[in-house]
């Protein structure tokens, strides 16, 4: 996997969490690993179709799940119910639909499907390549992962 698919999806991700959330959001030490797997509750997977294919996985915890949709709703949260987790998805979705814009000024024409919400710590993913980009994020509001599995088509 070419690291040069890192830098649209984190724009995006910067990008929507400043504008929506006014989060400034803080990259971590990257890591690659062979496999997806969610150390977080709260697990976000968008598939990439196109001249890239692939998977993007976010993982929030459970309590930043919770406080991102509390100042989206204007209204308190307590568990991870099917408003939050649609909430959260969507959030995910729009970060991913600004990602394949960045991706199609690099002339790369390709596009996301729905999101897939997996709710849960622990489970593993499979992914469309041999190699998953792990990429830590801090924001004020909590910690969350960016996994990236994309390659050409």
């Amino acid at each position: 996997m070419k690291a040069d698919y890192l830098n649209p999806i984190y724009q995006a991700t910067t990008n929507v969490l400043k504008s929506m959330l006014n989060l400034n959001v803080e990259k971590g030490q990257l890591a690659v690993r062979e496999a997806f797997v969610s150390t977080k509750k709260a697990n976000i997977n968008i598939g990439v179709t196109g001249e890239l294919e692939g998977t993007i996985l976010f993982s929030f915890s459970e309590e930043m799940a919770l406080a991102m949709v509390e100042e989206m709703a204007g209204m308190e949260m307590k568990e991870l119910d099917k408003f939050v987790t649609s909430a959260i998805g969507e959030l995910a979705n729009i970060i991913s639909g600004n990602a394949m814009a960045n991706f199609s000024e690099n002339n790369y024409d390709c596009d996301i499907v729905p999101p897939q919400i997996i709710i849960g710590a622990s489970k593993t993913i499979s992914t469309a390549t041999d190699q998953v980009l792990y990429v830590p994020l801090h924001t004020s509001m909590g910690d969350f992962d960016l996994n990236i599995s994309i390659r050409e088509n």
